[in-house]
């Protein structure tokens, strides 16, 4: 029996017209534009600033272009999953409001949330069902509205994240080419060194929890910089060792952008 492979067809993306720079945040917090510089390599990020639109929106419109570029209806798509940890609500599925707001009525739609990682695990996810002959057109989008579950007074979070989408369209393989393989991990036991505290079920939304700040992401620096940069680089070195690959042979690297010097300490890792 031949094994179908998935393959990216199309890409789109979207991002809100308002650039959130450095000086502005210097309005709003202790911080300064050499000192975000210095330690994210970051100028600016996006912010939606309009209070009607939301995640869905960001993440309808990314989709609306993958398919332009691809000369694809939204009728013909199988699958719509959508990355985030912005929902638009708790329910329903943002992937279903997008669904609808670029018609794809022909695709079932559903939610997929894993913080940093969600974007591939939805690719992932995707290529799964093209591989398994479940699906011949599969939406994947990662959409979120940061901005919306920020505090601004906190710069060790605040400078980091801005909002947009992207979205990509996975078809099958007639060439050969294509997603070729996949390694995840998951660390359960990190102490929630990056997490938003309250609005699930384990701790509701309530007044105290408005009034403490506990809807806004909290999260340990260094924690995270040191799981980041060891996990992206051995996964990646893991990953070209399984398919035969060496550094040189590998033209483009696209890492996880929190911040450049996690990047550069990435690279650096992998030699």
């Amino acid at each position: 029996m031949e094994v179908k492979q998935a393959k990216i067809t199309a890409v789109g993306h979207y991002l809100p017209e308002f650039r959130m720079t450095n000086f502005e945040l210097e309005k709003l917090m202790d911080t300064n534009d050499e000192w975000i510089r210095t330690r994210t390599g970051i100028s600016e990020r996006r912010i939606l600033k309009d209070p009607d639109k939301a995640t869905a929106f960001m993440g309808a419109e990314a989709a609306k272009e993958a398919l332009a570029n691809a000369n694809v209806d939204a009728s013909e798509i199988d699958l719509v999953i959508l990355a985030t940890v912005t929902p638009d609500y708790l329910f329903p599925a943002t992937a279903c409001l997008v669904q609808n707001m670029i018609g794809a009525t022909n695709a079932f739609a559903f939610d997929l949330s894993a913080a940093c990682s969600g974007f591939l695990y939805a690719l992932s996810t995707g290529s799964m069902y093209i591989e398994a002959g479940r699906a011949k057109k599969v939406l994947v989008i990662g959409s979120d509205k940061m901005s919306s579950i920020l505090d601004y007074t906190d710069r060790t979070t605040s400078i980091l994240f801005g909002d947009g989408a992207g979205a990509v369209l996975l078809e099958e393989s007639s060439d050969g080419t294509g997603l070729i393989d996949q390694i995840h991990y998951t660390e359960g036991d990190t102490n929630c060194s990056l997490y938003q505290h309250a609005g699930g079920s384990r701790n509701p939304a309530s007044k105290e929890t408005v009034e403490n700040k506990q809807h806004y992401i909290t999260q340990d620096g260094r924690a995270v910089f040191k799981k980041a940069t060891m996990g992206m680089a051995d996964v990646s070195l893991e990953i070209m060792k399984k398919n035969n690959l060496d550094p040189e042979d590998v033209a483009w690297l696209v890492p996880h952008q929190a911040n450049l010097r996690i990047i550069d300490a990435t690279a650096n890792r992998m030699g």
